[in-house]
């Protein structure tokens, strides 16, 4: 039965934070991928993603779900917007978005003789949306007709006949009075047309581009995966009831979670209530249609289609002149771009890759990545500027036997207290103050102060003050690989040696 409309309702963000963006290489790298990164303004995809919500009523404290390996760029995102997360939930594989909304709900609805049951509005943490106003709009009427039991996705108004996108089509309106703006039931999804059939689509005006984007009940959600996928509603419960707490973290089983299968939100449950595939008591499927400059940034084409083109129809972020070149991506983020003569091109400068690609040709990005992952290349893992939990750091040059990196550790933080077994470390503090463990030694170095690590020495960087403490690291030895690690102490509960410092 569907909740009383006049009950107080409790409104849960849950961001969907396990997108990897492989077209968007080499910006997005494994460890570093697109939902964190600042590709539309001065805040990441992720930040931007939370804080539209501001001025929704009712709102809580956002749940994000993402890749274990991302927990830390999670953590230190939303601190930079002051929005702590109610739980983050740790994916130990990727599974899709049916398998992670389906253990946002389980967390949400808890256990017990007075189970919550929050309507969730459930964002993918990589998209743009320029317009708030109408989004906001929006949301608010998705939340009270899924406080009513109906399944409510957002549909954009298509701008051209993409083929990469997929499809919804509106049915009729459910208030008649009101059949130009909807919302509307949803007569059937497509994915992903060949371009004569996104063409007529876009010409008859009855579909709009599938945004991802969904709120909906979670007591309905769960209803509605057990119903129609059993086997991810199984895995997903046995993951999360043998999973632990660890504070905010929330860890599903692992073996439970791995033996999942992976589904998206719409192939799992809209597609067949939208399609006649009735579950008993199957709620509605409703589309609210939005405009609201929306992109999903999928390739870097979308980028330019969305950024702002000079007089030759270039955008140009970074350090870039451009002569005699038109129509172009153009991004430098460490030297100067230059070019000549070129015409609807992608070209990405970054510290250790660059990527020039014919604007058509975007798409295809991803199977450099591909290629790089089989050749076990790095430059698909991290990019330069490598984050952790205490900080992060730069490999600023590298030969046989030695590597120098530049450390930064932010206020209060620690590295853990280690041993390497094949490497000795120098370091050098360039700014702040840095208190240093070595052995049974515990000294204060500032800045132009300098220690040695010898090999098998257990040491630790800390800094105990208010301000980032810099660090020159000079190592060398037979082996340099990050995973000569033997953690001894660790607050951040990593591994060893499996998970980097």
């Amino acid at each position: 039965m569907a909740p009383c409309p006049d009950q107080a309702i409790s409104v849960h963000p849950v961001i969907l934070a396990g997108g990897s963006g492989t077209r968007l290489w080499p910006l997005s790298r494994e460890y570093f991928p697109k939902p964190f990164l600042n590709l539309a303004g001065n805040r990441s995809l992720f930040q931007e993603t939370i804080l539209r919500l501001d001025g929704i009523e009712r709102v809580s404290r956002p749940t994000v779900v993402c890749n274990e390996e991302h927990r830390f760029l999670v953590v230190e995102q939303t601190g930079e917007i002051e929005s702590p997360p109610l739980s983050i939930i740790l994916e130990p594989a990727s599974r899709n978005t049916a398998p992670a909304l389906t253990l946002a709900a389980l967390a949400l609805t808890g256990s017990g003789a007075e189970r919550p049951d929050p309507v969730m509005v459930v964002l993918p943490a990589d998209h743009v949306i320029k317009d708030m106003p109408p989004f906001r709009s929006a949301v608010r009427a998705g939340i009270e007709l899924a406080a009513r039991g109906s399944l409510v996705t957002f549909g954009i108004v298509p701008r051209s006949p993409k083929t990469g996108y997929g499809y919804v089509e509106k049915g009729p309106a459910l208030d008649p009075a009101a059949v130009g703006s909807g919302p509307f039931r949803v007569s059937r999804f497509i994915e992903k047309p060949d371009a004569p059939q996104a063409e007529s689509m876009v010409r008859s005006g009855r579909f709009l581009w599938n945004s991802g984007m969904f709120v909906m009940r979670a007591s309905l959600w769960l209803r509605e995966i057990e119903a129609r996928r059993p086997d991810i509603f199984a895995a997903c419960r046995a993951a999360h009831h043998a999973g632990r707490r660890d504070g905010t973290f929330l860890q599903p089983d692992r073996n439970s979670f791995e033996a999942c299968p992976a589904d998206s939100i719409d192939y799992a449950v809209l597609e067949k209530a939208a399609g006649g595939d009735a579950a008993p008591e199957s709620a509605d499927c409703v589309v609210i249609q939005l405009d609201a400059g929306w992109s999903d940034v999928g390739a870097w084409s979308a980028l330019w289609e969305d950024g702002a083109r000079d007089a030759d129809g270039n955008v140009k972020v970074g350090d870039v002149h451009a002569e005699s070149t038109a129509n172009s991506l153009l991004i430098g983020t460490h030297r100067l771009l230059a070019t000549v003569g070129l015409e609807d091109v992608i070209a990405v400068e970054t510290p250790d890759a660059v990527l020039v690609a014919g604007r058509d040709r975007v798409q295809d990005v991803k199977n450099i990545v591909a290629a790089l992952r089989a050749n076990g290349r790095p430059e698909q893992e991290n990019p330069r500027r490598v984050h952790r939990p205490w900080g992060s750091y730069e490999t600023v040059d590298s030969g046989p036997g030695f590597q120098v990196k530049r450390l930064t550790v932010n206020p209060g933080a620690s590295l853990s207290l280690q041993i390497h077994h094949s490497r000795s470390e120098h370091w050098v503090v360039v700014e702040g103050t840095a208190r240093v463990t070595r052995g049974h030694e515990q000294l204060t170095l500032g800045a132009t102060e300098s220690i040695d690590i010898p090999v098998g020495v257990r040491h630790r960087l800390e800094n105990p003050g208010d301000v980032p403490v810099k660090v020159i690291e000079v190592q060398s030895g037979e082996y340099l690989g990050e995973d000569d690690i033997v953690r001894v102490e660790d607050r951040y509960d990593r591994g060893t040696p499996e998970q980097p410092r």
